[in-house]
């Protein structure tokens, strides 16, 4: 297997594509592997920070009739674009969804979704062996179980795929807090869905702006 390291295996957002899997209501009333409330947080921030960036989204449900539409916090950063609902499992094996991912041009493909051990793992592992550059953000994903979870990581893992939670991700992206054309919204998704960095951030920006006392006399 080849390592993943240096300077150019880190996540580029001009290379970057984000495909966003069946986060359902059905897939999240049998999600155990994670706090339900924080897996719905966190794939909201990596949308956002998506949008930050201009990272291609690419949006996908499965049989949406019955499991239910994608959550409304994701396809709010996302207004008016169309989500592709699929019947098959894989999501890789689904022509619109890859013909979408293949139209961006990008070659780092990042993906997210539920369930871990089904609809992440099948289309990570099918596409690094078809010579993509794979990343799954595991806190935007989540599992049946926390077995499964972690067996499916196990396993995209030993097929190459590279492992990511989401605020890495976004850091990755931003590389140079001089990048200021996104630092400041970065910093808004950041502060909305990364509670404690956010409180921290917001007390920065308070001292920041408290007039320093004048000593009297």
């Amino acid at each position: 297997m080849t390592f993943r390291n240096g300077l150019a295996s880190l996540l580029r957002p001009e290379d970057s594509v984000l495909v966003l899997i069946d986060h359902q209501p059905y897939q999240l009333a049998n999600l155990n592997s994670h706090d339900p409330h924080m897996v719905v947080n966190n794939t909201t921030g990596l949308a956002k920070a998506a949008k930050v960036f201009a990272v291609p989204t690419i949006l996908t449900s499965v049989v949406a009739d019955r499991g239910g539409k994608l959550f409304p916090s994701i396809t709010d950063v996302f207004p008016g674009q169309e989500v592709i609902d699929r019947t098959l499992i894989n999501t890789w094996e689904d022509k619109p969804t890859v013909d979408a991912v293949k139209a961006t041009g990008r070659k780092q493909l990042i993906i997210a979704g539920l369930w871990t051990e089904v609809c992440v793992a099948m289309p990570a592992i099918q596409a690094a062996g078809e010579g993509w550059d794979v990343t799954v953000v595991t806190d935007a994903s989540g599992g049946t179980s926390l077995e499964a979870h972690q067996v499916a990581i196990q396993r995209m893992i030993a097929a190459g795929v590279n492992m990511m939670t989401w605020l890495a991700v976004a850091s990755e992206w931003q590389r140079d807090w001089a990048r200021a054309e996104t630092a400041e919204a970065l910093n808004e998704a950041i502060g909305s869905h990364t509670y404690g960095s956010g409180i921290a951030y917001l007390w920065e920006q308070q001292l920041l702006n408290t007039p320093v006392p004048k000593p009297a006399g």
